[in-house]
């Protein structure tokens, strides 16, 4: 049998609704702890409960604990794959943290849940056993760190939760699931390629994540400057273009040395510099803004929070981007 590590963190997963009120809490114990024994015949499971946070409370800090524990069973333990089981807020923010800094090729997969543990059509035991089948088959190698759920397995990079309550919400807009799940197979149809890796040890940048809006002006940009941050992400509108109001605020910020990275806030295409007028992607891309190729803003973040670790000259930034 493959062995496998199981990281509990928390999240919906992990709680229990409150039949009175209707409320989802933290329980004071992971139900899936005393429920793991219904994946115990797919592999060896070493099971640890790191921390248990409902994710809203995750941090980046959390996101280089979990790297460190994998690392840690890959030196010691020689496992098979790994399983998360993570709040589903901001668990593509985790997903695609862990993609980017832990270099190995065994399955990493990440799994949540929609439905608290005894609420009616609970998916959070039925995730879980998928996750771990999932880990364990052998053509989940060197595919990147995977998000299973609802019997879909997604690529970290390219899966987003897209509705607040469906059990669906995960989708990869414009790709679609990598493989799917079923009773008796687990079948993959497409391969991640150009995967990037940024290792590091720590964290230390802070970078901000604003969305435009029209009439937007440069209050917030000038007020970003005062709070020395280290990079900022814009999620632009359109295909990367922005307010005229807001440029004095960008050009303070660049020439401070913030790097800017622009995404947009739609969620299929990406930014190109296309527009050629006040606030256009032309302009902004000969002003030193970086385009994003493709990544949503809460994941341009991390790239550049990551980025700004092993580099603080933009053109090697903008290569992280490409």
């Amino acid at each position: 049998m493959k062995k496998i590590l199981i990281l509990h963190t928390g999240g919906t997963i992990s709680m229990y609704e409150d039949k009175r009120s209707g409320e989802v809490k933290p329980s004071g114990t992971n139900p899936l702890l005393e429920s793991a024994q219904a994946a115990g015949h797919l592999a060896d499971l070493i099971v640890e409960e790191p921390f248990q946070l409902p994710s809203p409370h995750i941090t980046p800090r959390e996101m280089l604990m979990l790297k460190e524990r994998i690392e840690h069973h890959l030196e010691k333990n020689g496992i098979d794959g790994a399983v998360i089981t993570h709040g589903t807020d901001t668990l593509e923010e985790t997903a695609y943290f862990l993609d980017l800094t832990v270099d190995t090729d065994i399955p990493i997969v990440v799994t949540g849940a929609m439905r608290s543990s005894n609420e009616i059509g609970s998916d959070g035991l039925y995730n879980f056993i998928a996750a771990v089948r999932t880990a364990v088959h052998d053509e989940a190698r060197d595919k990147g760190v995977l998000v299973v759920l609802n019997d879909e397995i997604h690529s970290a990079k390219n899966v987003t939760k897209t509705h607040t309550s469906n059990v669906s919400t995960f989708q990869s807009p414009q790709y679609g699931p990598i493989g799917i799940i079923t009773k008796k197979a687990i079948l993959f149809h497409h391969q991640p390629i150009g995967r990037k890796k940024i290792p590091v040890n720590a964290l230390s940048k802070r970078v901000e994540l604003l969305k435009a809006y029209a009439g937007m002006d440069a209050s917030l940009f000038f007020s970003l400057g005062e709070m020395k941050i280290d990079g900022l992400v814009i999620e632009a509108l359109g295909q990367g273009n922005l307010p005229p109001q807001v440029l004095p605020g960008i050009r303070k910020l660049l020439e401070e040395g913030i790097p800017i990275v622009l995404v947009s806030r739609c969620f299929n295409g990406t930014v190109e510099d296309v527009y050629q007028y006040e606030g256009g992607g032309a302009q902004l891309k000969r002003m030193g803004i970086i385009f994003s190729n493709g990544l949503n803003g809460q994941k341009a973040r991390i790239q550049l929070m990551l980025a700004l670790e092993r580099t603080k000259d933009p053109e090697k930034i903008k290569e992280f981007f490409q």
